[in-house]
């Protein structure tokens, strides 16, 4: 059975958590990325609005087609509750009737974004097969 981590990661909290889930599973790897990456205050600000509104921003065609695997697994960071603009346009460019396996990676280790990504996944035509919550190792606490 073949998988890809699919992952956004902003600060490299999500970027580590796939990496070790890829090495793990023996899985490819493929990074979600913007066309044009934010700035810290536009990341932040703009960035958590349109993440509170469902926003997708451009982002850079995927080098892995999600088509070809039999498993996906998405790790990605909150952002004011939600999944970051980028993984919206990710989720859009998932075919129907993948199951997806969801990871949120999160300062806290806990988010309420369950519920926001069944639905998400299933407006895309998709089901979650999985969900965790994984709270992100800081620089301090490396």
């Amino acid at each position: 059975m073949s998988t890809l981590i699919l992952f956004y990661s902003y600060t490299g909290h999500a970027r580590a958590a796939a990496q070790t889930s890829a090495k793990a599973e023996s899985a490819d790897i493929a990074e979600i990325k913007e066309v044009k990456r934010p700035g810290k205050f536009k990341a932040y600000t703009a960035g958590c609005f349109a993440a509170i509104r469902g926003k997708p921003w451009p982002i850079q065609p995927l080098d892995k087609d999600p088509a070809a695997y039999d498993r996906i697994e998405l790790f990605s960071p909150v952002w004011a509750g939600n999944p970051p603009p980028a993984v919206h346009a990710a989720l859009a460019q998932l075919p129907q009737g993948k199951a997806v396996t969801v990871a949120m990676v999160s300062a806290s280790g806990k988010s309420d974004c369950k519920e926001k990504m069944t639905a998400l996944l299933k407006d895309k035509g998709c089901t979650l097969e999985s969900y965790q919550d994984i709270k992100g190792v800081t620089k301090s606490a490396k």
